[in-house]
């Protein structure tokens, strides 16, 4: 059997020590690089069974490293859970396992819990590292091993017991979420329970131990996953850069087959797939080698999976992080692979007639991960794409709040809100939930849609325009123009910013823009207070004077709302001015509010 190396990832909360143990790892192989030496590929660091051999000592062969030797392995290090969403792969994930990074103190943390939905909806078995031990009150360090059972048999009766509390919380948490767990030590079976490896990152203890159940484990139970007969070559893309002297370069996780420098390479953009022949394969030199950054990558003619590399070619502008690669020397081959990238693009990316959330994420990973969650969360999704948040996005998602309030909102993920899209979704009062993790932002909707449903008689009343006449007063002119900055008077109901006004003929003025009391901002101005308005676009003198009186001025649909459905919530002076608000504007358009 030929089998590649298990590819690893690495999750955790961003305190939890995630990176520190990763160089830990790194640097483990470092010292032990006369023995085999360690690789830094692009966002991996490729460990050969030498390596592991000299960093487990006597485990390794008691793990079963020593019977079907698995080539090392590659331990993903990009830190952060972006990267883990693009190590998407059809059906799964392109991770075999992973190492779940658990701050000994603090136990599960909010991005622990992300991490973990990832892995529960891409189905990849994990270990526990249980990080910071050394950070357990009264650890005594043990500078002569690294074996964790060593230094856990040398502390004080006291400092097991506190350890093994830290552990059982953990132990209890993951039995609430559905899995059953134990300290590595105590495992009777690897596939019925998850291990928890105590390790700590500074000073390296436990190490052995960890390296020791990802070797078992993939040995154990992964042969079949990790055979490379017959098997196409792909990959996963990682990022898309541009590179001085390189040009255009993508970031590769090769997971199955040999990559050879004349293959032809497909990969996706947003709307079609795309055949090229890479001008380089780049590796990066092992460790001791990459001192001087512009001298780290060297040019191979094929590289075998599991590998990190970097191609470069002019062609991959636009290429989607989380996408799928193919690669091929046989000519027959590349509409298969077409067709199988296109349907994996279109099963990413949603666009129906359904009535559902508009979901805007950074890249394919993401928006993968998001849409599986909102499914799971029977919420109906109209729209999943990549990119900024739009003013189209914001009138879709109006159009759909038409008919349901709670999914007419927008679910962005860090991608940017463009300022029009902004403005546009303040004064339609269309949600935006915008986060950087993934779980929060499913939680902080859900949660919205709770209280909402509790109080939406309250809710859609807050967000209707409110009823206002006020006049403008002589002698109070700030400034004339861009924008017009006036003083007022509120005669009848609550002014507020961002609303609409119209004059006595039922003509809109503009939008107030803000309202200043005493030279400070605030949101709303009641009846018989005097404030400065500044609307935008129009002159003093010209479109509006002194001493005349405005309104603000509804939409019809919420003048309609007001008048039939909410009138009890007006006092009877601001039933009135919507009264006259209605008559003035019946006159323009005959239809207004009914």
């Amino acid at each position: 059997m030929q089998i590649r190396q298990p590819i690893v990832a690495v999750l955790g909360h961003v305190d939890s020590g995630k990176t520190s143990l990763l160089d830990k790892i790194r640097g483990t192989g470092v010292q032990a690089r006369e023995a085999g030496g360690i690789t830094q590929h692009i966002g991996a660091s490729f460990l050969p069974t030498e390596t592991l051999k000299k960093v487990c000592g006597p485990l390794f062969a008691k793990m079963g490293g020593a019977n079907q030797e698995i080539p090392g392995l590659l331990v993903i290090d990009t830190p952060g859970h972006e990267i883990f969403t693009n190590l998407r792969a059809r059906g799964g994930s392109a991770a075999d396992i992973a190492i779940l990074v658990v701050d000994v103190n603090r136990g599960f943390q909010p991005q622990t819990n992300e991490s973990l939905k990832i892995l529960q909806s891409r189905k990849v078995p994990f270990v526990i590292a249980l990080n910071k031990v050394d950070m357990v009150s009264g650890w005594k360090k043990n500078p002569t091993t690294k074996f964790i059972t060593q230094s856990v048999k040398e502390q004080d009766p006291f400092v097991q017991t506190a350890l093994d509390e830290l552990l059982y919380n953990v132990v209890g948490t993951l039995s609430v979420l559905g899995y059953n767990s134990e300290a590595f030590y105590r495992v009777k079976d690897f596939l019925k329970e998850v291990a928890i490896v105590p390790v700590s990152a500074r000073s390296g203890e436990g190490m052995p131990e960890l390296l020791a159940v990802l070797v078992g484990l993939t040995q154990q139970y992964m042969q079949k996953k990790l055979e490379q007969a017959e098997k196409p070559t792909r990959g996963i893309v990682l990022e898309v850069k541009e590179e001085i002297g390189l040009g255009m370069t993508a970031n590769i996780i090769l997971i199955d087959g040999t990559l050879r420098k004349g293959d032809s390479i497909l990969v996706a953009k947003r709307d079609s797939v795309i055949i090229t022949k890479p001008k380089a394969i780049l590796l990066p030199k092992p460790l001791d080698e990459m001192r001087d950054p512009r001298d780290k990558f060297r040019p191979v003619n094929e590289v075998d999976a599991a590998a990190g590399i970097k191609i470069a070619s002019p062609d991959l502008e636009g290429v989607l992080p989380g996408s799928p690669v193919y690669a091929t020397t046989d000519e027959s081959k590349i509409e298969e692979f077409k067709k199988l990238i296109e349907s994996e693009m279109k099963s990413v990316f949603i666009k129906t007639d359904t009535k559902g959330v508009i979901l805007k994420c950074d890249t394919i990973g993401s928006l993968e991960a998001l849409t599986e969650m909102l499914k799971k969360q029977n919420v109906t999704i109209s729209m999943a794409d990549i990119g900024p948040v739009t003013r189209r996005d914001v009138m879709e998602a109006l159009a759909v709040k038409e008919h349901d309030r709670h999914l007419g909102v927008i679910i962005a993920f860090n991608v940017k809100v463009l300022q029009d899209a902004q403005e546009e979704a303040e004064s339609n009062h269309i949600k935006i939930f915008h986060d950087q993790v993934i779980y929060s932002l499913i939680d902080n909707y859900t949660n919205w849609v709770q209280d909402d449903t509790a109080n939406a008689e309250n809710a859609i009343f807050q967000e209707l325009t409110p009823v206002a006449k006020f006049t403008f007063l002589k002698g109070y002119v700030f400034r004339k123009n861009n924008p017009a900055v006036f003083g007022v008077q509120v005669d009848a109901g609550v002014l507020k910013q961002k609303v609409s006004v119209m004059n006595k003929a039922g003509r809109k003025v503009g939008t107030i823009h803000q309202l200043q009391d005493n030279g400070k901002n605030v949101d709303v101005a009641k009846k018989g207070q005097e404030v400065a308005v500044s609307i935008q676009n129009v002159t003093v003198g010209r479109q509006i004077s002194e001493e005349e009186v405005f309104y603000s001025f509804p939409p019809s649909p919420e003048a309609k709302l007001l008048l039939k459905t909410f009138s009890h919530k007006l006092s009877p002076e601001e039933f009135q001015v919507l009264r006259e608000i209605i008559e003035i504007q019946r006159k323009v358009n005959p239809l207004y509010a009914y």
